[in-house]
């Protein structure tokens, strides 16, 4: 058997601990090599070797031969870009990057370096998701008409409100809804781009930017529609599902509003250890990972084009595919 993929993790906020704990303990494949974040005590306070305050000397360990990064978003694709450059391999948190030009960059960056680049789309783990993924591609329900995509949080305080940068529930919330729905109508394109959104839940931060209430409409160009919605307020639970409608029937994915969980890694604990046990898996055998920096690219540029079509308050079109 080879040995585990020694990964150095970059930032310890609440996802990145969940990772950390998640790479130390659930993934097959894998061990913790080492851990970094500005405020050394939180790095420290996770068990790992070692501990580093500045994200480069824990990119630079030759320990390290995989890093996963789960800062803030506007810090990934340096981090990616450096990580490539020094021959590790890269698991990314969503969104990978922040702009199409960023993208690219993290994409040349991985591929001009011969290393693997996974970003964390993580319900393509799940065993809803991906069971509904490969019977759609085996043709089970024909070809995709109507698809639907929802992500609805458990809730968020005045104060976190108040904190939420523009865009959020574009480019980190819903982000993750414009993958799956490309992911689950295999070899189409999304067109054309139309969003609405506002701030239902905390309005007194509307003129901020803040946004927590959303529905956009896409167009494929092999004819289907489909809807992602987005809410950071269900007072039931963490709730997410998916449905496709094909020409010869439906498949649902997710579970019932009644039994959603209290968080996100609750609802996907088996994804967020089946895309950390798949990144070590791919780096292992030479394969490229199955959620690669062009697919974070696609949805990115779904994410930027709903937040254009909210300023314009029109559909936004396309300009063409995505280099693959």
């Amino acid at each position: 058997m080879s040995e585990p993929l020694r990964i150095g993790l970059v930032g310890t906020g609440w996802i990145g601990r969940f990772h950390a704990e998640s790479i130390a303990t659930r993934v097959p494949g894998a061990t913790l090599a080492a851990v970094a974040d500005p405020d050394l005590d939180a790095a420290s306070s996770i068990r790992a070797p070692r501990s580093y305050a500045d994200p480069l000397d824990l990119i630079a360990d030759p320990e390290v031969e995989a890093v996963a990064i789960s800062s803030p978003a506007t810090t990934h694709t340096d981090l990616v870009v450096a990580a490539a450059r020094a021959g590790k391999h890269v698991f990314c948190e969503k969104p990978m990057a922040v702009t199409l030009a960023d993208a690219d960059r993290a994409i040349e960056a991985a591929e001009s370096a011969g290393v693997a680049l996974q970003v964390g789309f993580n319900r393509r783990f799940d065993t809803d998701f991906a069971a509904m993924h490969d019977a759609i591609a085996a043709g089970a329900i024909g070809t995709p008409q109507l698809l639907r995509s929802l992500t609805r949080d458990p809730g968020i305080s005045a104060e976190v409100a108040a904190r939420v940068k523009p865009w959020t529930i574009f480019n980190e919330t819903l982000i993750h809804d414009f993958d799956t729905l490309c992911w689950l109508n295999p070899g189409a394109r999304v067109t054309s781009v139309y969003a609405q959104a506002a701030a239902l839940i905390h309005p007194q931060y509307a003129d901020a930017g803040y946004l927590d209430t959303s529905v956009v409409q896409l167009r494929f160009d092999n004819g289907a529609f489909a809807t992602a919605e987005a809410s950071f307020q269900a007072v039931y639970g963490y709730d997410v599902r998916g449905e496709v409608f094909g020409s010869e029937g439906v498949l649902l994915a997710g579970r019932d509003p009644e039994h959603a969980g209290r968080l996100n890694t609750e609802l996907f604990a088996h994804a967020y250890t089946a895309q950390f046990a798949h990144f070590a898996s791919s780096v292992r055998s030479g394969r490229q990972p199955a959620v690669t920096g062009h697919d974070a690219r696609i949805a990115l540029e779904i994410a930027l084009a709903a937040a254009e079509s909210v300023r314009t308050g029109a559909p936004v079109e396309l300009a063409g595919a995505v280099p693959a």
